[in-house]
């Protein structure tokens, strides 16, 4: 059995108390990494602390140069990256699984390493300069889910290095041991302090949130969570960028012709297996096409081979923990006692791991918990209305505001009502893609601030007016 380190200025930390990882396929043992207590903590941000200045004073090409080799690392490691992410986290090694996300980790390193923040002149003439400067806010602590366990730290931790910050990270406790990795090979290329990780429950996660020597918080998960962590933050005002919880909508309008969108739709809602923020979790459909619509889908969702992860005919793997499965399940019996018509899957299996079947559900209404909370998981509930408008007021009726979408033949017509949904993204004939230089953040309890390309970056920094007389 494989035990993964902890890295704390540059020491690999490998004694303590164990936390096991099991695969959530089968629940085999998968490798076991260390705890941290609160000493360890406070080494971590020491450390972090103590190699500030020298990395925020790097020379710039030299900053961008050691995110390239790690891009390099990553890229190296590849397989082992790839098949850690399925083993912790159940993802699948075909399709849009762990081979997706290793690969997106090396991707987003590259295209972060290629951002820049140039100083901005606001006056130069006779009477004196002005300038905007953007400086490292500091050691930024990054706390990462369980869905997307590397990608997510790589937008974490990826442009704090490129701003010139240096960072303590804790991921989840149930898929720690890809990121964990990923950390042990950036050491191997940053000086010692620059990045550090420890793993541990939600009480370090919270001593995070409220350590006076973390001067920012980068935290992805639940909106409860989030709310927690800014809590804690604000006793000594942090900068906060938090990516919150989704429930997106996706409405189809009517007339829409629904084989071309068909594939596009059924990985809206179900890529790695609905445990995904931007996830489609409510599905409109005008009551014209409503049957025809639940039955397509359904009939597509059966075909689509779940299993474990590592069998290559496998396209979703299972959840990624029991009590998301139990969450996933009570959402579906809910809709069924308040009259749904569960029309695929909804039955819980029997056996080893933490399997769920595909599961579209009809008759939904908007009182169902399926329709009302985040599922987090593979069962859609499909929402018949009559017009275009009580569907986009019914989509923005929730408190969150991550991503929608709306489907249409009239791309004109799609857009001009996506853009009606309160929501940080809004797709048109898709859902759920990303690109690197395109903004990524939510609205209302979505989420605070952004991700991603130049105003991501940002988000790392603090400004300084320089301002001279002359």
């Amino acid at each position: 059995m494989k035990t993964y380190p902890l890295i704390v200025d540059g020491q690999l930390i490998t004694t303590g108390k164990m936390l096991e990882v099991h695969n959530p396929a089968d629940e085999s043992l998968v490798g076991v990494c260390p705890t941290a207590d609160a000493a360890l903590l406070d080494r971590a941000v020491a450390a972090a602390r103590r190699a500030l200045p020298a990395w925020s004073a790097l020379p710039d090409a030299e900053r961008v140069a050691k995110l390239n080799a790690i891009a390099d690392l990553i890229e190296q490691h590849h397989a082992e990256l790839a098949t850690l992410i399925t083993q912790e986290q159940g993802k699948p090694q075909n399709g849009i699984g762990a081979n997706v996300e290793a690969g997106g980790a090396a991707a987003w390193t590259r295209v972060t390493a290629g951002l820049s923040l140039p100083v901005e002149t606001i006056q130069d003439d006779a009477t004196g300069k002005v300038t905007i400067e953007r400086r490292p806010v500091g050691v930024v602590g990054s706390i990462t889910p369980w869905n997307w366990p590397m990608l997510i730290a790589t937008w974490h931790v990826m442009p704090a290095l490129r701003a010139g910050c240096t960072v303590v990270a804790k991921p989840a406790s149930c898929t720690p041991l890809s990121t964990l990795r990923m950390y042990e090979l950036m050491n191997t290329v940053l000086p010692p302090g620059v990045v550090n990780i420890v793993a541990g429950s939600g009480e370090i996660g919270d001593r995070m949130a409220r350590h006076p020597g973390i001067n920012k918080i980068v935290f992805t998960g639940s909106t409860n969570t989030g709310r927690q962590v800014a809590t804690g933050a604000i006793s000594s005002f942090k900068r906060l960028t938090l990516e919150l919880g989704g429930n997106d909508a996706g409405i189809i309008l009517p007339g829409t012709t629904i084989d071309p969108i068909l594939e596009k739709l059924f990985w809206g809602c179900f890529i790695n297996a609905g445990q995904t923020c931007a996830a489609l979790k409510r599905l409109y459909v005008h009551e014209s096409q409503y049957e025809e619509v639940v039955r397509k889908l359904a009939d597509y969702a059966a075909k689509v081979p779940v299993g474990n992860g590592l069998d290559p005919n496998t396209l979703i793997g299972p959840l990624t923990n029991k009590a998301q499965r139990d969450i996933v399940h009570s959402f579906v019996e809910d809709a069924r006692a308040k009259g749904a018509r569960v029309v695929s899957g909804g039955v819980l299996p029997e056996g080893a791991g933490f399997f769920y079947p595909l599961t579209v559900v009809a008759g939904c209404t908007d009182d169902m918990l399926l329709v009302r909370e985040e599922q987090f998981g593979p069962a859609i509930p499909v929402i018949s209305y009559q017009t275009v408008d009580e569907a986009i007021a019914r989509a923005n009726a929730v408190d969150v505001g991550l991503g929608g979408s709306v489907w249409g033949d009239d791309l004109d017509e799609a857009t001009r009502q996506a853009v009606r949904l309160e929501c940080g993204t809004t797709w048109v004939n898709q859902h759920g893609g990303l690109n690197p230089l395109a903004c990524f953040g939510g609205v209302k309890a979505s989420g605070i601030g952004t991700e991603f390309n130049v105003d991501g970056l940002k988000e790392y920094t603090t400004i300084q007016v320089v301002n001279i007389a002359r």
